[in-house]
């Protein structure tokens, strides 16, 4: 239990939180910008022979996390590229460290490229876990230090994982192998970690498939906001997670599960802070600001019931939501929801649109979310 719990607190910070290039010739030729449109962090350049990709530094403002070079495979490497780390591109075997990432893989059609696996307890994806069964997929042991031995026996293309900030990823580093430094959980906004679909097509050589699937996840998050902004709804107070070990971590004003409150018709008791991340704060802390929310919203793999909720921490009543029984736990055990939203947050936008509205009908259906009882 204590383990679960743990791996979902470190999901939500997370949600709140290589082969180097030897060339180095001319990196001034002008290239065709794929169009970014909210994503902040991350910039493509289709150039003649190859893909430029630059990943802004999220914690360095101004400065390049990485550049990638992406040549296809059946092409000879230019004899001139821009300084960067060259990515063979369709890869078609990679190490992933996320199953948000190996889920992204598998909507665009590359669910067969994903030959190994970290943290493989975490993987709920029926075809990984049946990959991990069978030996068809490798797995590589513990995120933080891999088994270099499992990893040079899979031969990877690519190794896909979420850097932190001052990374160094250990003895992987050393295998000649492109480490790809997935800084989408990063982003500003939903819609702009959503974008970062376009970077993951472009590995796969599904460029006009990311874009598409995009351009669908826009307009129908887009069509919430508008219907929001047309009815002009009350807008119920919203309370997120629970504290835990004396820990309250919540979403800062400025972070994009903090959007996802406003842009589906809530308010946020921290709304006009500024941090993009996460906030720490202790219980007194959350109930100065946030006693009278109207809805509770979290994530646990343990709370199934009011009484659970009270018996993590006995104070938890003193929450209006509590007393209204307007709690929504999502168990981390059984829901999709790490490895779905973030590239879908059209789902959630209309999940939590259900929630805040329960008036509007939509016809929407919960996904994620379960209303708890005593």
């Amino acid at each position: 239990m204590q383990m679960r719990t743990l791996l979902s607190s470190i999901l939500l910070l997370l949600l709140l939180a290589s082969c180097r290039g030897s060339a180095t010739g001319d990196a001034s030729k002008a290239g065709d910008n794929l169009e970014i449109t909210e994503a902040r962090l991350i910039s493509i350049s289709h150039v003649k022979g190859y893909t430029k990709v630059d990943i802004k530094d999220p914690w360095n403002s101004g400065r390049t996390l990485h550049t990638y070079i992406l040549v296809p495979a059946a092409m000879e490497l230019p004899q001139q590229l821009p300084q960067g780390t060259v990515v063979r591109t369709p890869v078609k075997n990679v190490l992933v460290y996320s199953s948000v990432h190996s889920s992204v893989l598998r909507e665009l059609g590359g669910g067969d490229v994903v030959k190994g696996v970290c943290d493989a307890q975490y993987f709920n994806d029926s075809i990984i876990t049946a990959g991990l069964r069978s030996g068809k997929i490798v797995d590589c042991g513990n995120s933080m230090q891999p088994s270099v031995e499992k990893v040079i026996e899979m031969t990877p293309d690519a190794i896909l994982l979420s850097p932190y900030q001052d990374a160094t990823y250990g003895q992987i580093t050393k295998l000649n192998v492109p480490i790809v430094e997935c800084a989408d959980y990063m982003e500003y906004t939903p819609l702009g970690r959503a974008e970062w679909i376009k970077f993951y097509g472009e590995l796969l050589g599904k460029r006009e498939m990311a874009d598409s699937i995009y351009r669908q996840v826009v307009a129908q998050y887009n069509k919430v906001k508008e219907t929001v902004a047309a009815k002009r709804l009350n807008r119920p107070l919203i309370l997120t997670e629970n504290v835990i070990s004396g820990i309250w971590n919540v979403p800062g004003g400025q972070s994009y599960m903090a959007r996802f409150i406003i842009d589906a018709g809530g308010d946020y008791p921290w709304a006009d802070d500024n941090n993009t991340g996460s906030l720490t704060l202790d219980f007194n802390q959350v109930l100065a600001k946030a006693q009278a929310a109207d809805y509770w919203l979290l994530k646990s793999p343990d709370i199934h019931s009011l009484t659970d909720l009270k018996g993590s921490y006995s104070l938890n009543d003193r929450f209006k939501a509590f007393k209204t029984g307007n709690v929504y736990v999502c168990d981390t055990n059984t829901s999709h929801f790490f490895d779905r939203f973030p590239f879908h947050p059209e789902v959630l936008l209309q999940e939590y649109f259900k929630i805040f509205h329960p008036e509007q009908e939509t016809g929407y259906q919960l996904q994620f979310f379960k209303k708890i009882n005593n």
